[in-house]
């Protein structure tokens, strides 16, 4: 495999005359996790089905593991995992079972069968509950289950499509303590999501899709620092050196119950470094200071004008 574990360009993909993903450009780098965002019918999800081979892209190139999506369709499907919305597990079985099915599907041999089932169980913390119907299982208990079935192929690049959804907050950590350390073994994470939350936790990088097409993409952090709102607040011991400071700082707003002025800025480090030189010129020390940027929530906004709880309805 490249560096990069998934690359696509110009991919295309039509339901009748309906344009879904309007040549779309990716390029994941291998052992990161790259998070896919946008509102519900943006294509996040046809996205994951082409680079899948679940479904069939109308135009463009995909190569995923090295291979090409279109001619290689069971090489990339014994190089990948893919976990969808809902836990695809068999409630008529016990998790052990559940394990064992996959397996037996993926044909491990005899020998190692029974230590990957373990090895799994307790990866996922599903031992005490191995026994026991997969029907009694909690909501995040499922999803274990079934990432942890996912990886019975042992896979070097993992499709998560929305993979916490419905979780309490509890169970939405756990899983994303599991996919921190899957990336930390060298494995490629595909994550799609609605929560901005999840992306800023996990991703590597992040791009926003929206009616087919890719609107911006780059580090979680370069995309906050695209909007404005970016900010550095300072605070001082006494009100005479918030005078002074506000007067210093052209377009600063002041809190004089809090002795704080808020500066404009970019949150990068040349703009700080000269904010903290012009205190120093002038004498002013202060108590303390915090850069505060936008959160994805407004890039969302930002650029597919809706916010997430308006996108998940």
């Amino acid at each position: 495999m490249t560096d990069f574990a998934i690359t696509a360009s110009g991919l295309r993909k039509s339901y009748q005359d309906k344009v879904v993903l309007d040549g779309i450009d990716l390029n994941v780098r291998a052992g990161t996790v790259f998070s896919l965002l946008g509102p519900n019918g943006a294509g996040k999800t046809t996205t994951v089905n082409v680079l899948t081979t679940l479904s069939k892209a109308d135009g463009g190139t995909v190569r995923v593991a090295g291979h090409d999506i279109a001619t290689e369709a069971k090489a990339v499907r014994a190089a990948i995992g893919v976990t969808g919305q809902f836990a695809a597990v068999d409630e008529l079985l016990t998790g052990q079972e559940n394990l064992q099915l996959m397996v037996d599907l993926n044909r491990v041999p005899a020998k190692d069968g029974q230590r990957v089932v373990t090895e799994l169980l307790d990866r996922f913390d599903l031992v005490e509950a191995a026994r026991k119907p997969a029907s009694t299982y909690s909501g995040g208990m499922r999803r274990k289950l079934d990432l942890a079935m996912t990886l019975v192929g042992n896979p070097r690049i993992i499709f998560l499509d929305e993979p916490t959804t419905g979780l309490d907050p509890r169970s939405r950590r756990t899983m994303w303590s599991i996919i921190r350390d899957l990336v930390a073994d060298g494995v490629t994470i595909f994550l799609t999501t609605q929560y901005l939350e999840e992306a800023d936790q996990l991703a590597d990088r992040v791009a926003v899709l929206d009616q087919g097409r890719l609107v911006a993409e780059g580090t979680p952090d370069e995309l906050k620092r695209r909007l404005p709102g970016t900010h550095v607040r300072l605070r001082f011991a006494t009100g005479a050196e918030l005078d002074v400071a506000a007067r210093i700082f052209a377009g600063s707003t002041r809190d004089d119950d809090a002795l704080s002025l808020r500066v404009p800025g970019d949150g990068g480090t040349d703009s700080l470094r000269a904010l903290l030189d012009t205190l120093d010129e002038h004498s002013l020390k202060a108590e303390g200071f915090t850069v505060h940027t936008p959160d994805l929530d407004d890039v969302f906004l930002a650029l597919t004008g809706r916010t997430t709880e308006v996108a998940a309805k």
